[in-house]
């Protein structure tokens, strides 16, 4: 049986649907499934991306959310939970429960650029900032604080000179599409695995 996973949006839901197109495309050997998609945001495209695809697309509106989600992802029987541009910080009772089993995907190479606040269009104007030579995708797993949780894979991008937060995110974002997916698929897989130390084994960059 293949791995179950739900994916958490805010947005549009673009790395929902790379995830979604990297499973696809294995054609029957992936080791995962999406099975539920979550959202804080009842207009958000990750929603529709979800039901065009089949998958079961909740709304928990964040009043909410903190009290509900880990009954919904208990409910749906979930392996595996994927952060995607998810904007709400995820309770201490979900993180522990899928310690080890939970990742997200940041727009910057982590551990610059992170915690509260730092999302969107606001890390890449901190990076432009900040007169950094790089940036780019920082894929982790997910504890109870924002942006913390031990490294697996990053991918990165220069910073050009004429960069704007637009032109650069634009670039960041191609990476977490290509990156984001498949160490989805190597943590359903097993191949990737957070030790007891913190450490993480199985992933080379």
């Amino acid at each position: 049986m293949s791995v179950r996973v739900a994916v958490l949006a805010s947005g549009s839901g673009t790395n929902l649907q790379a995830i979604l197109d990297h499973f696809t495309s294995l054609h029957g050997r992936a080791p995962g499934r999406v099975v539920l998609v979550v959202s804080d945001r009842q207009d958000a495209g990750a929603l529709d991306r979800a039901r065009r695809a089949g998958v079961e697309a909740i709304h928990v509106p964040a009043t909410r959310s903190h009290a509900e989600l880990g009954a919904l992802l208990s409910e749906h029987q979930i392996d595996v939970v994927a952060l995607a541009g998810y904007l709400r910080l995820i309770p201490a009772d979900v993180t522990r429960a899928f310690h080890g089993r939970i990742v997200n995907v940041h727009p910057a190479l982590l551990p610059k650029f992170g915690g509260s606040g730092m999302y969107g269009m606001k890390v890449h104007e901190a990076v432009l900032a900040s007169g950094a030579k790089e940036s780019g995708a920082t894929v982790h797993f997910v504890d109870d604080q924002y942006d913390r949780g031990a490294i697996i894979a990053q991918a990165k991008v220069p910073v050009r000179a004429d960069d704007t937060p637009s032109a650069l995110a634009k670039r960041v974002l191609e990476e977490e599409h290509k990156l984001y997916p498949k160490v989805v698929a190597a943590l359903c897989a097993g191949t990737v695995t957070l030790n007891k130390d913190g450490t993480v084994s199985g992933w080379q960059n």
